[in-house]
């Protein structure tokens, strides 16, 4: 199946889909994320390294101040609050790519849209906080709806599906319908069918390689499945249960998914490494739009 287009206008903002993959830039700023063990918690670090993922050619950032692994456990909304804020405030001043939020926080949404954010990435796709759809459509921004089966405390203790794709695609539509219901329009929705959020590595490779079947929802898709634990899982040596979150084999197999993500439809791919990213997603797309010319005829 060919790779749907798409045109996304929302604020002062306008992205193309589908010809070209964009880039999300990940801006974990928390002292417990599970790829780079709060890195950048500090504010001026944090600060210089979005500003380097613009500048290596991220089409967007996002920003979180709440870490979602496996097994983790909420904060306060004043602590993601002081977290994030006055990162996007400065960075809102000096780039004019689009910034993200990742909360499922009505309260922290609305105080980073006011600081500059105008996309809100929500793992829980509107289902944490009644409030926060509202906030989506009152303040004109970009909903992303993700997939999770369980919470982040207890989604990957044997998650079970009797039909992957289906349960999946059944989960977004009425995550779309929800959106709407709050006043968000279907152009100003994008759905993410949540790498690791709830499944095996068994399921995140069949929802990788059947991911164009998500197509037939109508909004843009978004992949993230940057570090995540099944990528460590596979290039584990025999014997060890999965390769540090430190070693370098870990961005080689983030690229070979994103790039088979790429050519299975997804429109947006969310990563740590946008500098080795922007170079396979380079190749991915020229493969994609290969035969979309008279050259293969």
């Amino acid at each position: 199946m060919r790779t749907q287009t798409h045109h996304l206008k929302w604020q002062t903002h306008s992205l193309e889909l589908g010809k070209r993959t964009r880039i999300m830039g990940i801006l974990n700023v928390t002292p417990d994320s599970f790829s780079d063990g709060g890195r950048f918690f500090v504010h001026e670090t944090a600060l210089d390294h979005a500003k380097a993922m613009a500048a290596a050619g991220a089409d967007m950032i996002d920003i979180g101040g709440e870490s979602t692994r496996p097994f983790s456990q909420p904060v306060s909304i004043d602590e993601e609050c002081r977290r994030v804020i006055p990162i996007i405030e400065k960075l809102a001043e000096e780039l004019s790519i689009p910034i993200s939020i990742d909360t499922t926080k009505a309260a922290v949404a609305r105080e980073a849209i006011s600081a500059g954010a105008s996309i809100i990435n929500d793992i829980s796709a509107l289902r944490f906080d009644p409030e926060l759809g509202r906030v989506a459509a009152e303040r004109d921004v970009l909903v992303i709806l993700m997939h999770m089966k369980g919470m982040p405390a207890n989604m990957q203790v044997n998650p079970v599906y009797s039909d992957l794709m289906a349960e999946i695609g059944e989960f977004l539509e009425a995550a779309i319908k929800r959106a709407e219901s709050c006043g968000i329009k279907k152009s100003q929705l994008i759905i993410d069918p949540g790498i690791g959020f709830g499944k095996t590595v068994a399921h995140n490779l069949c929802l990788i390689h059947r991911l164009d079947q998500l197509q037939e929802l109508g909004v843009p898709i978004l992949m993230g499945s940057s570090r995540k634990a099944f990528i460590r899982k596979i290039l584990a040596d025999s014997g060890a249960e999965e390769l540090p979150p430190t070693d370098p084999l870990i961005e080689t197999g983030t690229q070979a998914s994103l790039t088979a993500a790429v050519l299975n439809g997804a429109h947006i791919i969310r990563v740590h490494d946008v500098h080795n990213t922007v170079a396979a997603v380079k190749i991915a797309d020229a493969i994609k739009n290969a035969c979309l010319s008279d050259s293969c005829h």
